[in-house]
């Protein structure tokens, strides 16, 4: 019988033979510093009585916050009541030709009799289709203006009527004309109201007086089925700064409300109105809200969030609730100092007698664990080390007294030893790359401009099929010889998808000259098959087909918890994948987009072969053939000869100069036999030259993918 080394060694162990050492239980071990523990009692005591005092604090902070949430969500409600009652009250007056829209008298009148009834309205606004504006304002709570802008009378101007609230009236105080550039046609509430048939909500910034942050409910005024403009109740964001100023979110407590987008709506300031701009950013505690909408997401604006943050050395209680306004959020900050300050200052004192009582028995336990327990663990997390950076090679065991460890040991030596045989069926220098940048091994990615490289077989499919599994041998060649040159080149190989290669330039490792890599890669990729003498099942040699893309795309773990793949994805790899097919297309080994083009053109030699509209998108984008690099004798000589008269007869192409782009596209197959794009330009000029060229594009629409 064959006996193996692993379990000949197992059996010395477990008999206990002379010359290794004797193992104990780290049971044994660790017994050694339970005396620890019963200094450690009084401190989890502490611990105890901390998070009580803790939690009572916290229900507190929340009883806080539900008032303050009950108050903001009915004044919220109120607000948008008043605005559909008054929007409500001032179209019925039109709908029942109380009123009729051009009735100045009557018609300030309810203007500014709902600005009067209702409080948080500060405008009431009327525009015709004609663009002609009407409007009252109210300025804070002593007086209102009327304003009116007529295209016929005073153009350019704003008339303002300026009136004096007074117990139970009004009183005219003055009128002026002043310079105007508001134009009530541009504003977004008065073109999606005139379109509309139901008021909606609408976010204002420009008003006649400059850019005021408010909301408007507007909508369509109809009469005798004829549109007569758009009416807008709007209210200012002032109206709910004042408003947040009078309630008590603790003594030092604050409350501020955010729209969908993240953006602050309100903060409190007890003299904010319609006259005096709210003091928003100097709100101290306004940091503080913003970092908990940015930790709560999506998910915050959405549903009520809790959460307890530490931002410059302080801790607070943060809430956020969503408010019965589309998108709105209403965000508490409580700092927690107010409830736990006394509880902080008696824990302190009883911590510090507590750690010189446990001085001494933390210096001992830690001399005896430090030689029975975490010398032996510093070697084996040494080995850890090793696994983690894929340097297999360099695991070794590690005897130990205790029997645990000493088997740790050995299981990490095994798992290097599994792991080695796997090695090529991952990208194991692209692991090292990921873990030396700290990458972890979760979903997420970033967006950066790297170059992409799709490469296939042209004829795949056909030869596939005729030589069955006799294709294998000639597959594997193909790839070994293609990936040499990628790496060679500083490629990251993402994946084989059958005959294709997807490799991209410029991640995990950061390279300035990723496009110029990239085409330097192609190119020898191409080399290396001719070179190769590399033929399919009849003799011919094989033919690869290469697209190259450049621009921002993102990169990094895709996929799921528990399957990921680095990879590139975005527009941009598209655009490669299609360059790549459209080399069928237009007769050529390898396609460049503009981007890649841009980036490389000192390093390249290439061609502009034609604007191009890949599968499922309109507009069109230059494609060039990559001809060669830069110094290169062949490829310099073809750049001053034929490579010109293409690019010449490609200009004269689009601008419909047919006739010169057919003498020009011949001159270039006079020196080039059979060139494919050439011979596709050619044609396409003497169909146009003999049809006509209307609804004509300078763009080849490809019609695959």
């Amino acid at each position: 019988m064959i006996a193996f080394p692993g379990r000949r060694r197992h059996a010395q162990a477990n008999r206990g033979l002379s010359g290794r050492p004797r193992t104990i239980s780290i049971r044994l071990a660790v017994s050694a510093l339970v005396l620890t523990v019963i200094l450690l009692t009084a401190a989890a005591s502490s611990l105890l009585w901390w998070r009580t005092a803790e939690g009572i604090s916290r229900e507190l902070a929340s009883t806080i916050n539900e008032q303050i949430v009950a108050a903001v969500r009915k004044e919220v409600s109120a607000i948008v009541d008043e605005a559909r009652a008054a929007h409500t009250a001032i179209r019925t007056l039109f709908l029942q030709n109380v009123l009729e829209t051009r009735e100045a008298d009557k018609r300030e009148f309810v203007f500014l009799s709902q600005l009067q009834s209702q409080g948080t309205i500060s405008w009431v606004a009327f525009g015709w289709p004609d663009g002609s504006y009407f409007a009252a304002h109210k300025l804070g709570d002593r007086h209102l203006e009327m304003m009116e802008i007529s295209l016929s009378d005073h153009a350019g101007q704003r008339r303002v009527d300026e009136y004096e609230v007074i117990p139970g009236d009004i009183q005219f105080e003055n009128r002026r004309f002043e310079p105007t550039d508001f134009h009530v046609g541009e504003q977004e509430w008065f073109k999606s109201g005139l379109a509309s048939e139901d008021p909606q909500w609408f976010k204002v910034l420009d008003h006649p007086i400059g850019q005021r942050p408010s909301i408007a409910f507007a909508g369509p005024i109809d009469v005798y089925q004829e549109r007569q403009g758009v009416l807008a109740i709007i209210i200012e964001y002032t109206r709910l700064a004042h408003f947040l100023a009078q309630l008590e979110v603790g003594r030092t407590g604050t409350a501020f409300i955010f729209d969908g987008t993240g953006e602050l709506v309100a903060a409190p300031d007890k003299d904010a109105d319609e006259l005096h701009p709210a003091r928003s950013q100097k709100q101290v505690l306004l940091p503080v809200a913003r970092e908990a909408l940015a930790r709560a997401g999506e998910k915050g604006r959405k549903e009520a969030w809790r959460s307890r943050l530490s931002v410059a050395n302080a801790a607070y209680e943060v809430a956020l609730t969503p408010l019965p306004f589309p998108g709105w959020s209403l965000a508490t900050v409580i700092p927690e100092a107010e409830f736990l300050g006394p509880v902080e200052t008696t824990l302190r004192r009883l911590i510090v007698g507590l750690a010189l009582g446990a001085l001494l028995a933390a210096l001992s336990s830690a001399v005896l664990a430090r030689s029975v327990i975490a010398a032996p663990l510093t070697r084996v997390v040494g080995e850890i080390r090793h696994v983690e950076t894929f340097a297999l090679d360099q695991v070794r065991r590690h005897p130990s007294r205790l029997a645990e460890i000493a088997s740790l040991s050995g299981a990490i030596a095994e798992m290097a030893q599994g792991l080695s045989a796997f090695r090529k069926f991952i990208p194991a220098d692209l692991v090292r790359s990921l873990l030396r940048q700290g990458v972890e091994a979760k979903p997420g990615g970033a967006v950066q401009e790297l170059t992409v490289m799709f490469i296939d077989i042209a004829g795949f499919t056909g030869l596939s099929e005729r030589m069955g599994d006799r294709v294998v041998p000639l597959l594997s060649e193909y790839l070994n010889l293609l990936t040499e040159q990628i790496v060679a080149h500083g490629g990251t190989i993402d994946k084989f998808i059958g005959d294709a290669i997807m490799a991209f330039w410029g991640a995990p490792t950061a390279q300035q000259d990723h496009a110029l890599r990239c085409c330097q890669a192609a190119l020898a990729c191409r080399r290396a098959i001719e070179q190769s003498g590399l033929a399919d099942d009849r003799g011919q040699p094989l033919q690869i087909r290469i697209g190259i893309n450049s621009g921002r795309m993102l990169v990094g773990n895709i996929g799921s918890e528990l399957r990921l793949n680095y990879t590139v994805i975005g527009d941009a790899v598209n655009v490669a994948s299609r360059l790549e097919g459209a080399n069928k297309s237009f007769g050529t080994q390898i396609l460049i987009g503009e981007r890649t083009h841009r980036l490389a053109r000192n390093g390249i030699v290439a061609r502009e072969v034609d604007s191009i509209a890949v599968y499922g998108r309109e507009e069109g984008f230059a494609a060039y053939e990559l001809v060669g690099l830069a110094g290169e004798v062949d490829a310099e000589r073809q750049r001053g000869s034929w490579i010109s008269r293409y690019e010449q007869g490609l200009a004269k192409y689009r601008n419909r100069d047919f006739s010169g782009a057919i003498i020009d596209f011949k001159a270039v197959l006079g020196d080039r036999d059979h060139d494919r794009p050439s011979e596709l330009m050619l044609d396409r000029c003497e169909q146009l030259q003999r049809g006509t060229d209307e609804g004509w594009r300078p763009i080849a629409a490809l019609k695959s993918k």
